[in-house]
C-alpha cells in the first residue's frame, strides 16, 4: 500500500487523492505499531480522528537521515522491496540487497529487518533505504569495538592484491603479505577462499581503512606452545612435527612452538638431491632430536636416524663378482652412482664403463633413471663404498686379440689420432694400436709425428706386442722392412761415393738422405774448401748432391759425408785410380805400414832382432804409383780415423820390437818425400 505524498506528480501517478478518504480507520489499524508513542493516548484512540491528524502524526515521527531503523517488509516487487519504518511513507530498498550469491531472496513479507535511512523524502516523495549500508555500519561498529578491546574478527580471503590479500569481514579489509604467516609466504593464492581469524591492527572509519594481521595471533599461540615444548624436549627423543618451510639445504619442522632444522643429509641414508623429494610443506613427519640448545633454542633433527643404517649389513649382502641391478641416481665427471637399495649406492667409475671406448663423461653411456646391471668389484662397508663395473658384464675383447692378432701379423688401419709420441691406428671398433715414433723409421729421427701423418691416413703396420691387462696394442712400421744399417758396411764403405737428396739443414751442416732411408751428415767444414758461414746459402732442401763417405759407425747409425773431398778427388785427375786403390787398399795407418813393410822379415818370438841395416835392406822400395795413396790418406789419418790409428799399429807392433818398426816407418816416409 502506498501512502500519498504532497508531490503533485506523485499524486497523478498514484490515482485520485479522494481514494483515501473515509479510510482513516483502516490506516490507523495499519499504522498502530508505528505511531509516535509520545502522542497522548486519547488522540491515538480517537475514532473521530480525521485524515489530516494522521498526516500530522507521521510528520512528527522521529526518523532522521543517516540512522539505522527497524522496518517491516510490506511488499516484494520486481525491483524493489517496500519496507515500513513507521514514517509517513514506505521506504524502498533495491531487491538485489535481499538476494544471496545465487540470486535467492533472503526475506519474505512480514519479516523485520534493519535498514539505513539515506533520505526521508526524495524528489518523488519516497523514503530511500539501504539494507547493505545498515549492515556495513553495524559491522563498522563491531569492528571498532573489536579494535578497541584488542579482539579477534573472522573473515574469508577474497582475492590477491598488490602487497597482500583482500579479506571480507563484513566489509573489505586489507591483509599485508608480511602479516599472513610467521614466515614470508610466496604462494598467496592458496589462501583464497579460506576462512581465518584475524586481529585488527589499524582502523580508520572515516577513510574506510581496515588493516588485519594473522601473524599476531599465530605468534601468541606459538609462544604458548613453545613453553610447553621446551619443558619436555630432549636429545634422542622421537617426536612428530609439521613441515613449515623447505630450503635447498633442508626443511624446518614445527615441533610445537619451536622449529627444528631437518638437514638434507639427515633425511635419508641414500642420496637426496633436494629436500622436496622427501617432504612437502604441511607434511607430518616423525623425526629424532639430534641436538638441542636451550639457550639459543636451536634444534637439529634427523629422519633417517629413526631407521636402521642399511650399510651395517651391506657386507653380508654384497660380495665381489656378484651381479647386481640398480638405478642410476646421479652422474659426476668421474662416474655414475647406482642405487642398489634404499640407502646403499655404488659407484661405476668412467674407466669401468667400456672395454674399448674412452668414456669422457658418464652421460655418454648412462642417464639418470636408467636401470643397469653391474658387477661388484669391491665392497667397503666401513667407509660406505661399493665399487661397481659395467664393462665386466661383457666379454673383454682384449683377451681375444692375442689369438686374432699374433705377433708379426700385418694389419692395416686408419690413423685416429696423432700425439707427440706417436700415432694411434684403429684396428677394431674401440681398439687402437700405438705406433711409437721410434717404430716409424729405421733411419729418420721423427721428432713430431704430425709432420708425417695426419688423422685419416691409412697405414700398414706389424704387430709387435699385445698386453690385455694394461690394454696396450703396440705396432711398428719400420719393422715391415729390414734394417738398412745391417748392410751399410757393404753398401757404403769409407771412401765410396754416394748420391743423395738434402732433407734438412742444420746450423752445423746438412742431412742427406740416401737410399733405403739411410741418412748421412755433411758437416759445414766438408761442404767446401772455403769456410761456410751459412749452410742455407750453399745448400737447399731437396737439392741432389754427391759426396764421399768419410766416416761410418753403424752401431750409432752415423754416416759422415764430404762434398769437399769428393770434389778434390775429382780435380786430382786420377779419380778412377783413386777409387780402385780405395777398394783394394786399407784405410788405416796400420794397413799402410803393413803395406810398406815386409812383415815376414820381422823376427818372431824367440829370435834375435835384426840390425837396422838388415831391416833396411829387407824393406821393399816404395813404387811411384803409390804417391796418390800417400797424399790423400794423410788427411784422412789426421782428421777422421783416429780410432783406427790408435788400434791398428798396436796390433802389429806387438809382433816385433818397437824400435825396428819405428825405423822402418821412418824409411818409408823418407822414400816418399822425393816423390813429392
Amino acid at each position: 500500500m502506498r501512502v500519498p505524498v504532497r508531490d503533485g506528480r506523485e499524486n497523478a501517478r498514484s490515482g485520485r487523492w479522494e481514494a483515501y478518504s473515509g479510510a482513516g480507520q483502516a490506516i490507523r489499524r495499519l499504522m498502530s505499531d508505528t505511531l509516535n508513542p509520545n502522542l497522548p493516548e486519547d488522540v491515538q484512540n480517537d475514532d473521530d480522528l480525521d485524515f489530516a491528524a494522521l498526516v500530522e502524526q507521521y510528520d512528527q515521527a522521529e526518523v532522521r537521515d543517516g540512522e539505522i531503523v527497524m522496518g517491516t517488509v510490506l511488499k516484494i516487487e520486481e525491483d524493489w522491496v517496500l519496507i515500513d519504518i513507521g514514517y509517513k511513507s514506505e521506504g524502498h530498498v533495491p531487491l538485489h540487497e535481499f538476494q544471496d550469491a545465487d540470486g535467492n531472496l533472503t526475506v519474505k513479507v512480514g519479516d523485520k529487518t534493519e535498514v539505513y535511512v539515506e533520505a526521508r523524502e526524495n524528489r518523488e516523495g519516497l523514503v530511500e533505504l539501504s539494507k547493505d549500508k545498515a549492515e556495513k555500519l553495524k559491522i563498522w561498529d563491531e569492528i571498532s569495538a573489536a579494535a578497541e578491546r584488542d579482539g579477534v574478527v573472522e573473515g574469508v580471503v577474497l582475492s590477491r592484491v598488490k602487497g597482500g590479500l583482500t579479506v571480507d569481514i563484513g566489509v573489505k579489509a586489507f591483509l599485508p603479505g608480511s602479516q599472513i604467516d610467521l614466515r614470508p609466504v610466496r604462494g598467496l593464492d592458496r589462501y583464497i577462499g579460506q576462512k581465518l581469524r584475524f586481529k585488527v591492527i589499524k582502523f580508520n572509519r572515516r577513510r574506510g581503512n581496515i588493516v588485519l594481521s594473522r601473524r599476531v595471533l599465530l605468534e601468541k599461540e606459538r609462544e604458548e606452545l613453545k613453553s610447553k615444548t621446551l619443558a619436555t624436549l630432549e636429545v634422542g627423543q622421537i617426536v612428530e612435527g609439521i613441515v613449515m618451510n623447505i630450503t635447498d639445504y633442508g626443511s624446518f619442522v614445527d615441533l610445537g612452538g619451536i622449529d627444528g632444522l631437518l638437514h638434507i643429509t639427515d633425511m635419508s641414508w641414500g642420496r637426496v638431491n633436494h629436500p622436496s623429494e622427501m617432504v612437502q610443506v604441511g607434511d607430518r613427519v616423525r623425526v629424532k632430536v639430534l641436538k638441542f640448545d636451550p639457550q639459543s633454542e636451536r634444534v637439529s633433527l634427523g629422519m633417517k636416524q629413526t631407521t636402521e643404517d642399511p650399510w651395517l649389513r651391506a657386507g653380508d649382502r654384497y660380495f665381489v663378482e656378484d651381479r647386481v641391478r640398480g638405478k642410476v641416481v646421479s652422474l659426476a665427471d668421474y662416474g655414475a652412482f647406482v642405487e642398489l637399495e634404499a640407502g646403499i649406492e655404488g659407484l661405476i667409475h668412467v674407466s669401468e664403463m667400456s672395454w674399448t671406448k674412452k668414456v669422457k663423461h658418464p652421460s655418454k653411456v648412462l642417464n639418470v633413471g636408467d636401470e643397469v646391471e653391474t658387477v661388484v668389484l669391491q665392497v667397503d662397508a666401513r667407509n660406505k663404498r661399493i665399487a661397481l663395473g659395467l664393462k665386466q658384464t661383457e666379454i673383454n675383447p682384449w683377451n681375444l686379440l692375442r689369438d686374432k692378432y699374433p705377433v708379426n701379423t700385418i694389419v692395416t688401419g686408419k690413423v685416429r689420432s696423432v700425439t707427440s709420441f706417436g700415432i694411434f691406428v684403429g684396428i677394431e671398433d674401440g681398439i687402437d694400436g700405438l705406433i711409437h715414433m721410434q717404430d716409424i723409421s729405421w733411419s729418420r729421427k721423427i721428432k713430431n709425428p704430425a709432420e708425417t701423418y695426419k688423422k685419416g691416413d691409412e697405414v700398414e703396420a706389424i704387430v709387435l706386442h699385445i698386453d690385455p691387462d694394461k690394454e696396450r696394442f703396440a705396432l711398428g712400421i719400420k719393422q715391415l722392412t729390414t734394417d738398412p744399417w745391417e748392410k751399410v758396411h757393404d753398401r757404403y764403405p769409407i771412401g765410396s761415393v754416394v748420391t743423395g737428396t738434402v732433407s734438412k739443414l742444420l746450423d752445423f751442416g746438412a742431412i742427406v738422405e740416401l737410399e733405403d732411408e739411410v741418412e748421412g751428415l755433411v758437416h759445414a767444414s766438408e761442404i767446401r774448401v772455403e769456410k761456410v758461414e751459412s749452410v742455407s746459402k750453399v745448400l737447399k732442401v731437396g737439392e741432389e748432391v754427391t759426396a764421399m763417405v768419410i766416416n761410418l759407425i753403424p752401431e750409432e747409425r752415423k754416416l759422415g759425408l764430404s762434398i769437399r773431398r769428393y770434389q778434390e778427388a775429382q780435380e786430382s785427375g786420377d779419380y778412377q785410380e783413386y777409387l780402385k786403390v780405395q777398394k783394394a787398399a786399407p784405410t788405416t795407418i796400420g794397413d799402410l805400414i803393413r803395406e810398406k813393410l815386409d812383415v815376414s822379415s820381422l823376427p818372431t818370438a824367440g829370435q834375435e832382432a835384426a840390425t837396422p841395416k838388415a831391416a833396411a835392406k829387407a824393406a821393399p822400395k816404395v813404387e811411384e804409383p803409390k804417391v796418390e795413396v800417400a797424399e790423400e790418406p794423410k788427411e784422412e789419418v789426421a782428421e777422421e780415423p783416429k780410432a783406427e790409428v790408435a788400434e791398428e799399429p798396436k796390433a802389429e807392433v806387438a809382433e816385433g820390437p818397437k824400435e825396428e818398426v819405428a825405423a822402418e816407418a821412418t824409411e818409408v816416409a823418407d822414400e816418399e818425400k822425393p816423390a813429392e
